[in-house]
């Protein structure tokens, strides 16, 4: 090796690392932002709207987090840094990244039958907590909203028959399909996954323990999580968070479990989490279904989801725009809070805005 190279190199590994950006009490500030770019991007995640006919695009919060620092943040109406919003089906996701603290600590295997932890599913003894993470646990549900509401199993659970114990209304579904081999999006799924918790961590527990856990290590200090009067966790749509604090779940997963020197969750967990569930099959859904995550991923040969995000863009999704995704190339934590009645928000346009003014520099 040439003398100049070998000093070069030298003069490199000698240098210090960077230190690592993580939140405390605040979020410390990068420098700000500002160009056609990000006026291109505020046009389309903030363009006025006539909230009394409920059409269009309606961004709540846009919060943009490199390297652990606070990038971008604006809100809009009554939210601000200090409200917590309702993260609707988002929710799902904090849901499996609880379970991955519980996970961590032994509480349980992901082949493990759910009816060890609930017993209403001993009617239904081959589903397994891997199936209700991936949405497979083969039980008959229809998860349409507003639009079809007569039909909807999730307005029956959230709203009529099911609203005061959400887990057993799930548990009563009849079989659709063999469990684990078919994805089928449920809402009951994931409130059978917060059932089966309390059995985990024991009913004394149960209620401090998404605190005790996750957001208090965190530093989450507003979250709110609704229980149904059984006293489960509406883990399906019921979780309010800053969007500064949904922020710090994602650098916590951008991080593979880690926050600051502390491994929350196994980076096998999160590993888990990104990986796509074998029964999905393409142009089911908005994306590919993880371990209760979403993925930018390629599935039977059709197109990622999400064409002008990298493949390994990850994220939590929730009704009407809600939104943390993770960019782990980039170094980039995302959030977007919304009411997005009329479906014209779009994933990829966001993300594809997003990315052309805080890409990060020395990424494609």
């Amino acid at each position: 090796m040439p003398q100049a190279l070998l000093l070069a190199v030298l003069l490199l590994l000698s240098l210090p690392a960077r230190a690592e950006d993580w939140p405390a009490q605040q979020w410390s500030q990068a420098a700000p932002v500002s160009g056609p770019a990000l006026q291109a991007l505020e046009d389309y995640a903030f363009v006025p709207r006539d909230d009394e006919s409920r059409q269009g695009i309606r961004t709540d919060a846009l919060l943009v987090i490199r390297d652990g620092q606070l990038l971008y943040e604006r809100y809009a109406g009554a939210t601000g840094p200090q409200t917590p919003h309702l993260a609707w089906s988002a929710s799902k996701s904090l849901l499996a990244v609880l379970l991955g603290v519980a996970f961590g600590e032994g509480r349980f295997q992901l082949q493990d039958p759910a009816a060890t932890f609930y017993p209403p599913l001993k009617a239904h003894p081959d589903i397994t907590l891997a199936d209700l993470l991936h949405w497979a646990s083969g039980l008959e549900w229809q998860e349409d909203y507003e639009y079809a509401p007569l039909n909807s199993s999730v307005v029956a659970m959230l709203y009529t028959r099911g609203h005061r114990d959400m887990a057993a209304f799930a548990a009563q579904q009849g079989v659709a399909s063999v469990p684990g081999q078919a994805f089928r999006y449920s809402s009951g799924d994931s409130n059978l996954l917060a059932a089966s918790l309390r059995g985990m961590v024991g009913a004394e527990q149960y209620a401090d323990y998404p605190w005790r856990a996750l957001f208090e290590p965190l530093g989450i200090t507003q979250a709110v999580w609704e229980r149904d009067a059984a006293g489960t966790f509406v883990a399906s749509s019921y979780l309010y968070l800053t969007a500064r604090d949904l922020a710090r779940i994602g650098l916590l997963m951008q991080r593979d479990g880690r926050w600051r020197d502390r491994q929350l969750l196994p980076k096998a967990w999160v590993e888990y989490c990104r990986t796509p569930f074998s029964g999905y099959r393409a142009n089911q859904d908005v994306a590919v279904a993880g371990g209760h995550w979403w993925l930018n991923r390629e599935v039977d040969g059709a197109p990622r989801p999400w064409p002008d995000a990298p493949a390994d863009t990850y994220a939590a999704l929730g009704h009407w725009g809600q939104a943390l995704y993770v960019l782990p190339a980039q170094r980039l934590v995302i959030v977007r809070y919304g009411d997005d009645r009329d479906g014209s928000y779009q994933h990829n346009e966001l993300l594809k805005r997003a990315l052309a003014a805080f890409a990060t520099p020395g990424q494609p």
